[in-house]
């Protein structure tokens, strides 16, 4: 049996930058993939779909030059063979890039296999038992696929097999309202397929407050995207055309006829094939790894990080668990998972941007509050490249000053949301934010003028 200092189990974003850590303090690390270097982000996750989103954009704005006073002689012709290849072109790239990177780390040990474990220290890889007294988890997610009625009878798309396609499709439907779902219902929109969006819920991406879901629909349903909500009767049949995907059993059109159906309704943790009862620990009812506030399981010597652990779904999460993981064990820190301020963004376009609370989590927590929103045609920026959708919001404490939580829809709003990001993270409040001189013209530039909108709500 050969043993190591520490054994990681996944190279997703967390797992590589701990072994480095960990071995750049003299440590034997074995560092197990049974897959992809690289993990969801790198593989099936931001990086293509980032690279497609962008494929997206320039062919959009091509079908727009006259707005800009700009005369192009056909519209834009979608290659869509050539968009795949550029996008497995950027992946392999990033992928080639870590396994240098791995390749030339001493102390480390890189094994392509799956892991099971034989006991609370123990593993069984590739027929070969092995063992370390620190074990890390960052196995990661997949596409979850619902029991629906029918959803056997029909061919079905997830967020990593559409990645396959070299072709548009007649006729997406998207079955999903969340961010997933939207940034490919646009995408494809945009390379010029018809597409329906169908979420269960009464609007898009619910977790949202309601007008920030409006504005979202809005901007989809203005780029011709069909947009079904409350559809409560979620079905599939075979359709000559592809599928038959039934919607609502009480109004509207009762179902839609699909050439291609994507189902994009959240994410199964990698977690049911480790033989984690061997080493004492107990999944919960969604399958996630519990872990405290430090990131270790109840089994003494394992951690959890990333996807797996149910406490972010983020590329930027789990790379923070690396953090906190390698603070706290190397650095003699003590840094926790509640210090971390939630924020991520929704790469539809243009982006949502949120950090914090919004106004609905804000008050179900009991705070007295403040509110400001200001619409995009009035910031300089938006109307200047005639993007002027969306709106920024912010939601601060009205007793203490501190800001509680922002959202800003609409251009560059993915990047400006960290300027507010920031001054959460150093504790400041909002009148700090509201004399600052940010640059002009800029989407940031604004965010003081909203906190200084601030009224009580």
């Amino acid at each position: 049996m050969r043993t190591f200092d520490a054994i990681m189990i996944g190279a997703g974003q967390a797992g590589p930058p701990l072994a480095a850590r960990l071995a750049g303090n003299g440590m034997t690390v074995a560092l197990i993939e049974r897959k992809l270097l690289g993990g969801t982000c790198v593989n099936v996750g931001c990086t293509p779909t980032k690279t497609l989103v962008a494929s997206a954009k320039v062919a959009h704005m091509a079908r727009r030059a006259s707005d800009f006073g700009i005369t192009l002689p056909v519209g834009p012709l979608i290659d869509m063979a050539r968009v795949k290849a550029r996008t497995q072109a950027v992946v392999a790239a990033s992928r080639a890039s870590l396994q240098t990177w791995l390749d030339g780390m001493p102390g480390l040990t890189l094994i392509h296999a799956q892991a099971r474990f034989m006991g609370p220290n123990r593993l069984e890889v590739a027929g070969e038992e092995i063992a370390a007294p620190r074990i890390f988890l960052n196995v990661g997610a997949r596409p979850a696929r619902p029991d629906l009625p029918g959803i056997g009878d029909v061919p079905t798309l997830t967020s990593t097999t559409i990645l396959d396609l070299d072709r548009v499709p007649a006729h997406l439907a998207v079955v999903g309202g969340s961010y997933i779902g939207l940034e490919i219902a646009q995408m494809y929109r945009r390379f010029g397929a018809e597409v329906t969006v169908i979420e269960r819920a009464d609007r898009l991406i619910s977790r949202e407050d309601p007008e920030i879901s409006e504005a979202i629909r809005a901007i989809l349903e203005a780029e011709g995207v069909h947009v079904r909500t409350d559809a409560d009767c979620i079905g599939f049949a075979p359709h000559v055309k592809g599928a038959t995907v039934r919607v609502n059993c009480a109004a509207g059109a009762p179902e839609v006829v699909a050439s291609d159906v994507l189902v994009a309704v959240g994410r199964t943790p990698n977690t049911d094939d480790l033989g984690l009862q061997a080493a004492g620990i107990t999944l919960d009812a969604r399958g996630y790894i519990p872990v405290n506030d430090c990131l270790e399981t109840a089994t003494p010597g394992i951690w959890a990080l990333g996807d797996c652990n149910g406490r972010g779904a983020f590329t930027h999460t789990a790379w923070n668990d690396y953090e906190i993981v390698a603070a706290n064990l190397l650095d003699g820190a003590d840094r926790k998972v509640s210090d971390r301020i939630p924020a991520y963004a929704l790469y539809i376009d243009p982006p949502l941007g949120r950090v914090g609370l919004t106004e609905t989590q804000a008050r179900a927590a009991g705070h007295d509050i403040l509110l400001a929103s200001r619409p995009m045609t009035r910031v300089g920026r938006a109307v200047e490249r005639d993007e002027t959708q969306g709106l920024m919001k912010a939601v601060v404490d009205a007793t203490t000053g501190r800001i509680l939580g922002a959202a800003i829809l609409g251009i560059e709003g993915d990047e400006a949301v960290h300027s507010v990001l920031n001054m959460m993270h150093a504790g400041a409040d909002y009148r700090t934010l509201q004399w600052a001189v940010p640059v002009h013209p800029t989407v940031s530039e604004l965010i003081p003028t909203l906190m200084g909108d601030l009224k009580p709500a």
